[in-house]
């Protein structure tokens, strides 16, 4: 990709890309070009498919839970696939996600009050359970609801990792 090209390409990226500035932009269309992602005809889409998406999961950020390579963070806590998170989805995954502390208190009243102040900081149109639009809303508010029910993105050290070595070997090219 020529620089001319790829400079209208950030351009146009940047109006939509809030969370990243021009250069982040740029060295990510870089890193996206040198994945191979470049269609075998020319009628193909440009992309990952499936398995180099999941193989970059795997190899980039150690990610080896199928579950969750498979889905969207949405579709990871839809555990019965029904378009919505219910009460018992958020127990069960609540409950997987925290660790076990040893106390005279039962933990699963515990986690019943946090799946009841979940539903109050996320359930905008109060019908007791979050859809799509629910749950997208308040993780646009508050990013760090994202992984409210339990871990559904790499871990930050593998993150953090990941940017210093994409942005640093873009900017190289």
């Amino acid at each position: 990709m020529n620089r001319k090209k790829l400079q209208k390409l950030a351009d146009s990226l940047c109006k939509s890309a809030k969370h990243f500035n021009k250069f982040e932009v740029e060295c990510l269309i870089k890193l996206f070009n040198t994945l191979g992602v470049e269609p075998s005809d020319r009628h193909a889409v440009v992309g990952l498919d499936r398995n180099s998406f999941r193989n970059i999961l795997h190899v980039t950020f150690g990610m080896t839970d199928d579950m969750i390579m498979d889905r969207d963070c949405f579709d990871v806590y839809d555990l019965n696939s029904d378009g919505y998170i219910s009460r018992e989805e958020m127990f069960h995954m609540l409950k997987n996600s925290l660790l076990k502390q040893p106390s005279e208190e039962d933990p699963d009243e515990g986690i019943k009050d946090l799946v009841e102040i979940t539903l109050k900081k996320m359930d905008y149109d109060h019908d007791g359970k979050l859809s799509y639009a629910d749950f997208e809303k308040a993780v646009r508010d508050e990013n760090l609801l994202l992984e409210a029910f339990g871990p559904c993105l790499p871990d930050m050290k593998c993150g953090m990792a990941f940017e210093a070595q994409a942005f640093q070997e873009t900017s190289d090219l």
